[in-house]
């Protein structure tokens, strides 16, 4: 059994608007997430099938509001909710907001590495 925390994850994207915390349990990635208001993810996916995250992710939202954009129509997650988000979606901060999810590695490492590249 193990039992993680955000400062016991450790940080492979930071910048002033974003905070991506990592770790790898079994065949899942778990990650905790800070967005500051106005984050828009969406350029940052350009180059992924369809020109967004091709991961799913199951979580839950810790803080704040966020905008996830998808071809089926945009929705809003809310501190306090779980969520399931199929591969396709962008995410966009409404406010600062901070989630934690779960996501298959294989697919998120992918993701990362794109989000990553330099």
């Amino acid at each position: 059994m193990q039992t993680l925390t955000p400062d016991t994850v450790p940080v492979v994207i930071k910048d002033e608007n974003v905070e991506v915390r990592l770790t790898q349990v079994g065949e899942m990635t778990v990650s905790f997430i800070r967005l500051t208001e106005g984050t828009d993810l969406g350029p940052a996916l350009v180059g992924l099938p369809g020109d967004t995250c091709s991961c799913p992710h199951w979580g839950y939202m810790l803080e704040g509001r966020l905008l996830m954009r998808v071809p089926g129509g945009d929705r809003t997650y809310s501190a306090g909710e779980a969520f399931y988000w199929a591969p396709g979606h962008a995410p966009f901060a409404l406010t600062d907001c901070a989630y934690v999810d779960f996501s298959p590695t294989a697919e998120f490492d992918t993701v990362i590495a794109h989000l990553t590249r330099g």
